[in-house]
């Protein structure tokens, strides 16, 4: 399902087709689009998926399409976005990404009746920098982040749930050495810039329930940047269930037995279920 209906929002970007890069993971995304999975029977709820790469690529293989396969088993429509990086020429910069979330979101709504899925019921999850990204769609859905093109946009793109697994969410020191950062704002952003980019920032009450995933020995997003997140849901009263897993590192994905990163699906589910998902 294409996002836009004729070149996406700004212009410019990257010609030519997708290109498929080291397990399964792409990269030049001239025009987004969202890879529908449809379960046998569907129970109503969506949830739109975003993997990680630090905004150079996406994870598919790794991280989208096995969360899409586990939701599909719940009855959950599953929809695989897959976004614009920023660093392939788009004209509209680090905006793209979260032009393609908002749109995505919106768009689940209008074909809501075709897919048999509840318009209150869109969720988000994101892995990594799909995590950053997936955490700005929730936390900023009311900014106008591109100019109204055709009816879809005069829907919501308020989520009803989203989970964060693993995720980039300050782009502020200490912990602003990611690609996330590097690949959005630079080698050298103002303190203004890491602030606006940094998810954290813009959770105010009203913001949907998060869900938070994080192995404490995480070498490439910091685990303080979920708790930093937790503590900002915290304060404002928005619901947030967090999880600290002891060993697992980065990119485990749907989890993995041998670095007992496997439980956090089980989590997750009874999450779902709490919030009628």
């Amino acid at each position: 399902m294409l996002l836009w209906p004729n070149i996406p929002h700004g212009g410019r970007g990257p010609t030519g087709p997708v290109q498929i890069g080291k397990r399964g993971a792409v990269s030049n995304i001239s025009m987004p689009y969202m890879k529908v999975y449809r379960p046998a029977q569907a129970n109503g709820s969506a949830m739109l998926i975003a993997g990680g790469g630090g905004y150079k690529r996406i994870e598919l293989q790794g991280e989208s399409i096995p969360a899409a396969k586990w939701l599909n088993k719940r009855g959950i429509t599953a929809f695989v976005l897959l976004y614009r990086l920023p660093q392939e020429g788009w004209l509209d910069g680090p905006l793209a990404p979260l032009q393609d979330a908002q749109r995505a979101i919106r768009m689940i709504r209008k074909n809501a009746a075709h897919f048999n899925i509840h318009p209150a019921k869109v969720g988000l999850l994101g892995f990594s920098a799909g995590g950053h990204l997936m955490g700005l769609a929730a936390t900023r859905s009311q900014f106008p982040s591109y100019e109204k093109m055709d009816e879809a946009d005069e829907l919501s793109a308020q989520p009803n749930l989203a989970a964060l697994i693993y995720p980039v969410i300050t782009l502020r020191p200490p912990y602003n050495r990611t690609s996330t950062r590097k690949s959005l704002i630079g080698a050298a952003p103002t303190s203004e810039q890491s602030a606006t980019w940094s998810v954290d920032a813009h959770v105010k009450a009203g913001s949907p329930p998060f869900f938070l995933i994080h192995a404490k020995d995480d070498p490439i997003s910091n685990p303080e940047n979920s708790i930093l997140m937790a503590a900002a849901c915290e304060k404002l009263g928005v619901p947030v269930e967090l999880h600290l897993l002891s060993t697992g590192g980065h990119g485990f994905g749907m989890g993995d037995s041998r670095n007992k990163t496997d439980m956090w699906p089980q989590w997750f589910e009874s999450w779902l279920l709490q919030n009628e998902f």
